[in-house]
């Protein structure tokens, strides 16, 4: 169960449902161009965990990306952990979070955050953040312009 980057076109059409299953707002071209976007300008890496089945698609994926804060210092910020519906349980979610754990302390960060949604759909993923060693440091607050 060792993640894979994802690089190629290919690669990210593979994790897009797993994508699209944390955000459903979005159509897979629209999340494709998206991540195309972040990888271009942000330094955003996309890791995922898929069967050895080429066409399969991925069963679990993570975005992150590499952040200074003056709070934190330099943080490895995951933007998307999701599992899809049938692979959940197996462990695929612990092995992406300790990948990019792993990561950081290759890289020199001081920590590895993320937002998580507050609602009973999210329960799981907390209590993966809070069996991985992650605390509850803040409130996310947010303005939408649009």
């Amino acid at each position: 169960m060792t993640p894979t980057i994802a690089q190629s076109d290919e690669d990210i059409r593979r994790c897009l449902p797993a994508i699209l299953a944390l955000r459903p707002h979005l159509t897979p071209e629209q999340a494709f161009e998206q991540i195309r976007l972040q990888q271009a300008n942000e330094g955003f890496v996309l890791a995922f965990i898929a069967s050895d089945e080429p066409s399969a698609p991925a069963s679990a994926v993570t975005g992150y990306r590499t952040l200074n804060f003056l709070y934190s210092g330099k943080t490895i910020y995951i933007d998307d952990l999701s599992t899809l519906p049938d692979a959940r349980g197996k462990g695929y979610a612990s092995a992406l979070v300790d990948f990019v754990v792993e990561q950081a302390r290759q890289t020199g960060c001081q920590c590895v955050s993320l937002d998580s949604g507050q609602n009973p759909a999210r329960y799981d993923a907390h209590r993966l953040y809070l069996n991985k060693g992650f605390n509850i440091t803040s409130h996310h607050f947010k303005l939408d312009l649009l």
